[in-house]
């Protein structure tokens, strides 16, 4: 079923941009251009952002930086309730105090990770989401298997709904198989698309929101996607999304903040460059992403 934009009881739902950090030449934080990115995507048409995530480079950042980001988006986006600030950190102590950090601010939703200091037992991710439930704002978990070694699968999603943990999943294993299981065995729980690449398939499947990449760069054609994919209006979705899919699939590497940064670079936005250890592309990477982004700017689709 289609969802109207942006729902301000059920804030994680919708086009939610895990936004890129705009960086100066030295490689300060430019914060005046990032309230400006935030306020440009939800004037055109995204639902909302998502600060401090990886496309936003959180890792690199000191706590002064970090606070400073979920602040501005904030007050950029002039409704904190369309802010989810990631909350990822070594320790879940740490994580409850950025999702304190997070309701002071005046954010709607958090997004966490399991803990990815090792790889955590089942209980220990349960003992992990309930502490930063603690704190009081919604928690949108994130799946990622790949950079966390820590698998949610649908079993453990229905363990952490059930005990009030989580509100809903960023799914960014890559099977979209699971979203019909997490549908069995957790129908309350919601369903956020977690890599642009599989979006139609995720959406098909009953997803109420996207955690979304390449809007950064190409916003409106993102947000004609994702409408028509969430409505069913496949005349519409299956060919702009053929159109895309050469640029989404980035989103799922590992050079996606670099690729996602250098398609906004060619868009006319506030790429730029990446903190170590995250360097420059490569020149056979870079030739790729451009080439795509061109081709997709020459069709329109920005």
């Amino acid at each position: 079923m289609s969802l109207a934009p942006h729902e301000p009881t059920r804030p994680w739902r919708g086009i939610m941009v895990a936004t890129t950090l705009p960086l100066r030449a030295d490689l300060s934080v430019d914060y005046d251009a990032y309230a400006e990115h935030v306020r440009w995507l939800i004037d055109s048409g995204c639902d909302g952002v998502v600060p401090n995530g990886s496309l936003g480079e959180y890792q690199t950042l000191t706590p002064e930086e970090r606070a400073r980001v979920v602040t501005t988006a904030v007050e950029a986006a002039g409704d904190g309730s369309r802010v989810m600030p990631g909350v990822a950190a070594y320790g879940s102590a740490e994580s409850r105090r950025w999702t304190e950090q997070a309701a002071e601010a005046g954010a709607g939703s958090v997004l966490l990770l399991p803990p990815n200091a090792y790889r955590a037992d089942h209980d220990t991710v349960r003992a992990h989401y309930a502490e930063v439930a603690k704190a009081g704002l919604p928690v949108v978990a994130y799946n990622n298997p790949y950079d966390t070694k820590v698998d949610l699968v649908p079993e453990l999603l229905a363990k952490l709904h059930g005990e009030g943990s989580i509100v809903a999943v960023k799914e960014f294993s890559g099977d979209v198989r699971r979203a019909y299981e997490i549908a069995e065995l957790a129908p309350g729980l919601d369903l956020l698309i977690g890599a642009d690449d599989v979006l139609l398939e995720l959406a098909l499947a009953g997803a109420v929101g996207w955690i979304a990449g390449y809007p950064n760069a190409l916003p409106q054609a993102s947000v004609k996607l994702y409408r028509a994919a969430v409505s069913g209006d496949l005349e519409t979705a299956l060919p702009l999304y053929k159109s895309l899919h050469s640029l989404l699939r980035w989103d799922s590497k590992t050079e996606f903040v670099q690729a996602i940064k250098l398609s906004m670079d060619i868009a006319g936005r506030p790429g730029g460059p990446t903190r170590a250890p995250r360097g420059p592309l490569s020149p056979e990477i870079e030739a790729a992403v451009r080439a795509a982004t061109e081709k997709a700017i020459a069709e329109g689709l920005v």
